[in-house]
């Protein structure tokens, strides 16, 4: 990338150019993402070895790894074949012996002669009631010491490179560390007793003990912080940027969202009330709305969303609710409908599935004003659907919608604010790495009236008790979700799990009474198996996690989840909600294949315990870690070499409102430590940040 400042050259040198590494090396470190020194020296040891000098092998636990001094005495080559060679030597205390297999007597006589001393360093273990350090990692002259680390660091390593090679490789590139100003806040340096950036590097590096290699050591937590600010300051700056776009002003009056407090059966949360103000806030300010609305399952999101729109309508403007599926998208049309009425505003749904003329109809109102709030698919992105005057968009389930489809919707209406939902409670750490960008707010309250739903564990081998259960439910009028795994993720038989089972209910419970939905079905297929579902014509619906996100059937009160133990957390959090919706107790069973491991265990246990979506989703992260959590292929989460998001997850909170007050009081990184935070924004390759700020 041209535009590289000078002090970051030799970091961004070619690999080659580095002690010990050849072409062949510099090509095998290449999958593994280390093209540059910087790479090499932010690729961490991962464990270490205790190389410290010692008397004797005597009164060690073995096996162990050693280092002592010894003078050397016998060679006993092999009588035969296939036989090890061995060396007996003696330390300030006791005898013992030095094994090789397949050894030559010319190199052992060379490396260890009879009657010198040397220093062996190796791994030690009783054999035949004799002490044998077997094949030494070094053998080394007394003077030569010095050279080993005393502790040895470990290099996680990449096609067959050698751990000598990293080390060498390393040291050569440590050596040529340059002096960088610092870009931390010095007060949260001292506070937390951190080394400057070039020490922490090298203390990482060269760890003298266990501990220096936790995520919690100083240098280690030193170079993750750096990470995370590099992350944070390419999300505030993308941030800034938006704001400094002009948005709309949007303030309403309050008159259509007080009848719809009014004509409503309960009292919002206090979640919700704040969460309604936060949104409305944002909209009267002049700069465009980027807001995250999270909120747990059944936590009321619709109800916030709803009075958004109301602000826009109160404000002489439109607002649209784009939703990622048909099935999501009338489901919405139904939530708000109610609502709508009691307000008074005209609510109108546009799909791809709209006849021509219809469509031409709405087009039509909509670009007239008559539609003032419209709930559909992404068929509102086609050129001709025009708004009027288009003052908020809402886009659900975030991971469904990308940042390039938020632009999109931008861009229909100049200005328009943007209110992001999504039902997956995100623990905090994950949702600044992901959503940094955004302000957030969270519902984290259960409206009254909703009832706990009782979760059970049941063993796969009282499949037929479930079914009878099931049977008795059925006649009482009850409706029942059955979920089925993906198996081993290969369609065919994830297909035959879901047809197989909605075979075995049909035959237990009768024709018509069962249905069934999984993702190869075409759209109208499982519309239609939807529909009859949501209608109640069918009882039972059988189904693959297609109906994970957003359905809302109130009659159905069981939920059955079959080798529930290879779901994620956060998933059967998610299926478990689609339950429990309705008057009726409801119940959830989570049935596993025995017997359970202790992960699949702990999991299911959690989910028992507790219905709190947020500390699901922290007891997931422990257990799962970052990537898996929200599927790293499509969840636009940055990898990161050394910060941790489990074992740091404070840090990032940290390096959030660091960033953005670095921001605040230096706008264009002008500044001596804005200046600085720039050559961190190069050495982290955040070339984004790097192009707004040279456009700003």
């Amino acid at each position: 990338m041209s535009g590289r400042p000078e002090p970051l050259w030799p970091l961004f040198a070619d690999l080659k150019t580095l002690d010990g590494i050849g072409p062949k090396t510099a090509q095998a470190l290449e999958p593994a993402g280390i093209v540059a020194p910087r790479d090499l020296l932010y690729t961490l040891p991962q464990s270490g070895i205790d190389r410290r000098l010692r008397d004797t092998v005597m009164g060690a636990e073995l096996p162990d790894v050693l280092t002592v001094r010894v003078t050397v005495g016998r060679h006993l080559p092999p009588v035969r074949k296939g036989r090890p060679y061995r060396i007996e030597v003696d330390d300030a205390q006791t005898r013992f012996q030095i094994v090789f297999f397949h050894g030559r007597s010319d190199y052992l006589g060379r490396i260890l002669p009879t009657g010198q001393a040397r220093v062996v360093s190796g791994r030690v273990e009783f054999f035949d009631g004799v002490a044998q350090m077997v094949h030494p990692d070094h053998v080394l002259l007394p003077d030569e010491v010095e050279d080993m680390p005393a502790y040895e660091p470990v290099y996680p390593l990449a096609g067959g490179v050698t751990q000598k090679t990293m080390f060498k490789g390393v040291s050569d590139a440590l050596a040529q560390l340059p002096d960088l100003p610092e870009w931390a806040d010095p007060a949260l340096v001292t506070r937390e007793g951190w080394p400057g950036w070039a020490e922490a590097l090298r203390a990482a590096h060269r760890p003298e003990r266990g501990a220096d290699l936790l995520p919690t050591a100083p240098a280690r937590a030193r170079l993750a912080y750096d990470e995370l600010l590099a992350h944070q300051l390419t999300l505030a700056l993308a941030r800034a940027d938006r704001r400094a776009q002009r948005g709309i002003v949007s303030e309403g009056d309050g008159r259509l969202r007080s009848r719809v407090l009014k004509a409503l059966p309960y009292a919002p949360t206090g979640a919700q009330l704040r969460s309604m103000d936060e949104i409305a806030a944002d909209m009267a300010a002049p700069e465009r709305m980027n807001r995250l609305l999270q909120g747990d399952v059944g936590a009321g999101k619709t109800l916030v969303a709803f009075m958004a729109l109301l602000v826009a309508v109160e404000a002489g403007g439109q607002g649209v609710m784009m939703a990622p599926t048909e099935i999501l998208a009338r489901q919405h049309l139904e939530g708000l409908q109610p609502l709508a009425e009691s307000a008074g505003v005209v609510l109108e749904i546009l799909t791809g599935r709209d006849k021509a003329s219809e469509r031409a109809a709405k087009v039509a109102a909509l670009e007239r004003g008559d539609i003032q709030i419209l709930v559909g698919t992404h068929a509102v992105f086609q050129k001709d659907v025009a708004f009027r005057d288009l003052r908020l968009a809402i886009v659900d389930e975030q991971h469904r919608f990308g940042v390039r489809q938020r632009l999109e919707l931008g861009r229909k209406g100049q200005g328009a604010d943007v209110l992001v939902m999504t039902a997956t409670p995100i623990p905090r750490s994950l949702s600044l790495a992901q959503y940094g960008d955004m302000e957030v707010s969270v519902l984290d309250e259960k409206p009254p009236g909703r009832k706990p739903v009782r979760t059970a564990l049941v063993s796969a081998e009282r499949m037929d008790e479930v079914v009878d259960h099931l049977r008795k439910a059925v006649a009482e009028g009850r409706q029942a979700y059955w979920v089925c795994p993906l198996v081993e993720e290969s369609e065919s038989s994830d297909l035959t799990s879901a047809e197989m089972r909605f075979r075995m209910l049909r035959a237990a419970l009768g024709e018509g009474v069962v249905g069934l939905v999984h993702g190869q079905l075409p759209p109208a297929e499982k519309d239609a198996a939807m529909a009859k579902f949501v209608a109640g014509e069918t009882s039972v619906l059988v189904a693959t996690t297609v109906i994970e996100v957003g359905v809302n059937v109130p009659n159905a009160s069981i939920m059955v989840i079959e080798q529930a133990e290879s779901f994620g957390l956060a998933q059967l959090h998610q299926l478990r909600g689609r339950v429990g919706r309705g008057s009726a107790e409801s119940t959830c069973l989570l049935m596993y294949r025995p017997p359970l491991n202790e992960t699949g265990h702990k999991r299911l246990t959690t989910l028992r315990e507790t219905e709190d979506g947020f500390r699901i989703a922290e007891v997931d992260l422990e257990m799962r870690g970052a990537g898996d959590l929200i599927g790293t292929a499509q969840s636009g989460l940055p990898r990161f070499r050394v910060a941790d998001l489990e074992a740091q997850s404070g840090l990032m909170a940290l390096a959030q409102s660091d960033a953005r007050n670095l921001l605040a009081g230096d706008s264009k990184l002008e500044g001596t430590r804005g200046r600085a935070a720039r050559l961190l924004l190069w050495l982290m390759r955040q070339d984004e940040a790097i192009r707004l700020i040279r456009v700003g």
